[in-house]
């Protein structure tokens, strides 16, 4: 989708976070949007765009997990400049008392060292704003909130930022239940796209679990907005929310699904529960139809042909134990080199020292994290004939 920004439209700034690894990617998913002065960050990306912007990050973004709105920025070196400068905010222009709110802080070199700390005083300055303008003040609400600010200090420059997705953008809305290892849906989309699947040849998931990996593939396939399965979105309890503007930017997404593609889409994994809940994941998220699941072990699947791609998260041994993972990983080897002549492998892990037991070259290495755990995304080309996987190592 592209969205251009019409002129006379007032702009502003965004920051748009994400996972380590996925800020390329991410920087491209909001110049495809048509995003202005896209600059990356460090687990983030920074742009400018106007409301309908803001609205069409939250639908689009599949790397995303928040879009934030900065408000506000100014140095605090200690708590007292913290609470007065937030204190001296016109916090009735962004919601009311009668609304509830939370607040998110995360401080990186800073004289502040506890960021709990920092939310508490933030959010008391906050509550105090009202209580002196009103005589009430909102009610914090850490679950559900109807409005969720961030605050960010760095080297004790603090900005503090509206957050108009609410619940992170990761949480589509299809995924009911997860298996016991369970990818993040943003990192699961970023893997695919990091990949270079170009969503016009086969694709495989062989060791799927509750199938985020390849519902993520499904929906990049059909073009359908990641956000279409979410039912609420932090914005809309802003007192500028424009329902019309969304409703019309929404309607615009859905015209933009593409029908089911004439490629094969296939999740495997030999555990049966995990099919069936893979196969409820996928029809939440209503491309139960395009994907193709299978129960059955990875050395006994038979794949479509190639040219194709191929994309399995293994255990690390570390929140699913296997008896013994060197072997485990020297089996993966095996089945590549048997089942996957003409496809691009890829398999995800943060287990490195077990991945050296594939005993195949990798024709490339992206680091990534799956939440606190360092991983790869190694890509292997398996080639066909006698010269299978001949990528020099990088």
């Amino acid at each position: 989708m592209a969205n251009d920004i019409k002129k006379g439209k007032r702009t502003f700034q965004m920051i748009a976070k994400t996972l380590f690894g996925l800020e390329d990617i991410l920087a491209g998913e909001l110049t495809k949007l048509g995003a202005r002065d896209v600059k990356k960050l460090r687990r983030s990306v920074e742009f400018f765009g106007d409301e309908q912007m803001l609205y069409a990050a939250n639908l689009w973004c599949r790397t995303a997990t928040r879009i934030l709105k900065p408000i506000n920025e100014f140095r605090a070196a200690d708590e007292n400049r913290l609470y007065n400068r937030v204190l001296n905010i016109e916090w009735d222009k962004y919601f009311g008392p009668d609304q509830t709110f939370a607040i998110d802080a995360v401080i990186s070199k800073s004289t502040f060292d506890n960021s709990l700390y920092v939310a508490q005083k933030t959010k008391d300055a906050v509550a105090d704003y009202f209580r002196r303008k009103t005589g009430r003040r909102p009610s914090v609400d850490l679950k559900k909130p109807d409005i969720r600010l961030s605050i960010y200090i760095n080297h004790n420059n603090c900005t503090l930022a509206l957050d108009s997705s609410g619940e992170p953008l990761f949480k589509r809305g299809y995924r009911d239940k997860a298996g016991r290892a369970p990818l993040n849906e943003a990192l699961a989309a970023g893997i695919v796209m990091q990949s270079g699947w170009d969503a016009k040849r086969n694709f495989v998931d062989a060791m799927c679990g509750s199938g985020t990996i390849v519902i993520e593939a499904a929906m990049l396939a059909r073009n359908i907005a990641p956000g279409l399965t979410r039912k609420k979105f932090g914005f809309m309890n802003w007192p500028d929310y424009d329902i019309n503007l969304f409703k019309s930017t929404y309607k615009k997404a859905r015209k933009d699904i593409l029908p089911k593609p004439d490629f094969e889409i296939v999740g495997s994994d030999k555990n049966p529960r995990q099919i069936k809940e893979a196969s409820a994941n996928a029809q939440r998220a209503g491309i139960g139809r395009d994907i193709v699941f299978r129960q059955t072990d990875m050395i006994d699947l038979s794949p479509p042909p190639p040219p194709g791609v191929l994309i399995i998260n293994p255990p690390y041994g570390e929140r699913m134990s296997v008896e013994d993972i060197n072997a485990f990983y020297h089996s993966i080897g095996d089945v590549l080199k048997k089942k996957f002549a003409g496809y691009d492998a890829h398999v995800f892990t943060g287990n490195l020292d077990a991945a050296k037991y594939i005993g195949l070259r990798t024709s490339r290495r992206i680091a990534m994290y799956n939440g606190p755990i360092e991983c790869r995304l190694l890509k292997f080309a398996m080639y066909k004939g006698s010269h299978k996987n001949k990528a020099k190592p990088e």
